[in-house]
Parts: structure tokens; sequence; C-alpha cells
């Protein structure tokens, strides 16, 4: 049985203590908090979890193997540090950390140390998303042309973060997931309205070298909630609508074929208009998928799917778009 301590019971923390009880192979026997009301939360739901208001009792304490930290991101990089420090595997909430350089350092520690180094990057272990990587590792889409995906509604606008750090880590960590090829530079614009210094609306380009483009827009003051992904192939395009219950993916057969015959000084181009259809999907809750990879590699000492680099290449990404925002858009190259 693998103890975990979770740090943070505010808004995901309760979500993660409820996947880690319910396990075979986990028990959650801590959890950290500062505001006591959550403690008292966490109390009355699991008796049998012992309550702190110090992280730092939690990282002494030898019975606990594993640390999961639900905290804001300024506070992830010294958590963890402290916890690898302290012998601990570490699974740690999105995006890992506030710097590029950060991440970097707790992904030389982990490994150092020999310790299992986790980003709950949840939206790559739903059944939707590991469709769509299997769809594009079977080559069914054909070539890669471009990702555009969409995510917005109406806040939580962040105090400490801009909307790129707070909601495109999910759609950046898709696209880390699903292309092989790394991206080369990005390019991102964005606007504040609401007077707190930070971006509420913001678009983010990313360039790869093969001419894949990715286009990312999100926004804290839109009236509806969108949550969407096109990826266009040479043969096929995927329509991904999270927002949907039953068909949340959808192939289309229907494109452009570019061909230029011999002898033919002009490009030809021909609309291809064919079928769709929608695959079945597992529908697994994508946080009990993250709890058995953490503690399976905890076991195993196998890498995650979302280990610490695909982490750092969430903040790679982010830490370059608030340049390029900065700057009125410039490219800024990875």
């Amino acid at each position: 049985m693998i103890n975990i301590a979770v740090v943070g019971f505010g808004y995901w923390g309760p979500n993660l203590v409820r996947n880690f009880q319910e396990s075979e192979n986990t028990r959650v026997v801590a959890c950290c908090d500062r505001i006591p009301e959550r403690l008292m939360q966490a109390k009355t739901k699991y008796p049998s979890i012992e309550t702190f208001s110090e992280v730092t009792d939690i990282l002494k304490n030898p019975l606990i193997d594993a640390v999961v930290i639900a905290t804001p991101v300024a506070t992830h990089y010294e958590f963890a540090r402290m916890a690898f420090e302290n012998g601990k595997h570490v699974l740690v909430e999105k995006p890992v950390t506030a710097s590029v350089a950060e991440a970097e350092k707790l992904v030389e520690i982990a490994e150092k140390r020999g310790l299992t180094f986790m980003v709950d990057h949840t939206f790559i272990y739903t059944g939707a998303v590991r469709k769509m990587k299997e769809i594009i590792d079977q080559g069914i889409l054909g070539d890669l042309y471009y990702i555009d995906s969409v995510r917005i509604n109406l806040g939580l606008i962040q105090r400490d973060v801009n909307v790129l750090w707070d909601l495109a880590p999910h759609d950046i960590a898709i696209l880390d997931y699903l292309v092989k090829e790394k991206p080369v530079s990005v390019c991102a614009n964005g606007a504040c309205h609401v007077g707190n210094g930070h971006e509420n609306v913001a678009y983010l380009t990313i360039y790869f070298a093969s001419g894949l483009i990715a286009h990312m827009h999100n926004n804290w003051l839109s009236p509806v909630k969108v949550r969407t992904m096109l990826i266009g192939g040479s043969k096929k395009t995927i329509h991904y609508d999270d927002m949907e219950i039953s068909e949340k993916l959808k192939i289309y057969d229907k494109g452009v074929d570019v061909s230029t015959p011999e002898g033919v000084r002009d490009v030809l181009v021909s609309y291809r208009l064919g079928d769709m259809w929608a695959p079945r999907l597992d529908t697994s809750e994508a946080l009990r998928l993250v709890t058995a990879e953490f503690a399976g590699c905890i076991e195993t000492g196998r890498t995650p799917v979302s280990d610490g680099i695909s982490g750092l290449n969430v903040v790679k990404i982010l830490e370059a778009s608030e340049m390029s925002i900065k700057h009125r858009g410039r490219e800024v190259k990875l």
C-alpha cells in the first residue's frame, strides 16, 4: 500500500483525495492546507486522514511515500523540491512550475534521486485524447497540417497568472502528447480588461519545422463555455468537442486534395466530401487513470506518460508566450 499525502484541499484536492482513497493500492494518510475550514471538510469526510497546516510536518513523516501537490503554481517548485529531498515521489498539478528554470531543476533532482515525478495533465488520460493519439499514430489523418483549439468560459479569473497559464496548459499538454515533433517557436497576443495586470484574453500560435501550425484561443470573459479542438491532416480531420456527452470525437473524411499533373502548370485543387464517424471511447474517469499511473510508476519505476519532461515542455511554451505577449506578438524561438 502506497501512503499518499495531499497538499492543498481547495478546488482540485478533494478530487485527488477521493481517487487515491478509492484505489486498491494507495491510501491518503495526510492532508495539508492552511485554511482551517478546508481541513475540517477533509476530516469530516475522511476521519482516518491526519490533517496539517504546514507542509514540513508531512515531509518529515517517514511513513509517507508520495506527495501530491494541488496548490497555487507559485508554490509548486518549493514544495516539490522539499518532497524530493525528503525521498518522496511527487505528483504535481499543472502547470508544473512558474518557470522553465524551476521545472528543469525538479527534473534533475528527481532523476538524481530515482524518484517518480509526474504532472497531472488530466486531459491526456481521457478516452477522447487517448483515442486521438491512437488515430494519429496509425496514420489515419496522414500528415498533420494544423491544430486549432478553443478553451473559453466565464471565469474563474486568477489573481496570480494570466489566462494562458491557467487554461492553455491543458491543450499544450495534449499537443505535446499527440505530436512527436517538437515546436520551434511561438507567437502570442493578449489583453487585460479587468485591471489586475494579467491578460484575460489571449491567442497563442505554435510553429513546427514540418509546417504544422497550432493555434490556441483562451478567454475568461466568454459568456459561453467552449472546449473544442480541430486536428487537420492530409487525409482526414478530427473534431474534438469535450462539451459533447456522447460523441466527443468525430472523424471527417472531408478535405482538400492537391495535385500537379505532368504537363499542367497550375496546381489542381479538388474537394473531398466523404463520410463522418464517431468512434467508441473509453469512459473511465481520467483522474482515476492519473492516480493509477502514478501508483504504477512508483511500484515499477517506469516513466509516467505525463512525466516531468512533459511538464517542462508545457512551461517552455508558456514562458515563451508570455515573452511574446510583452513584445506585442513577436516570434520567440524555443
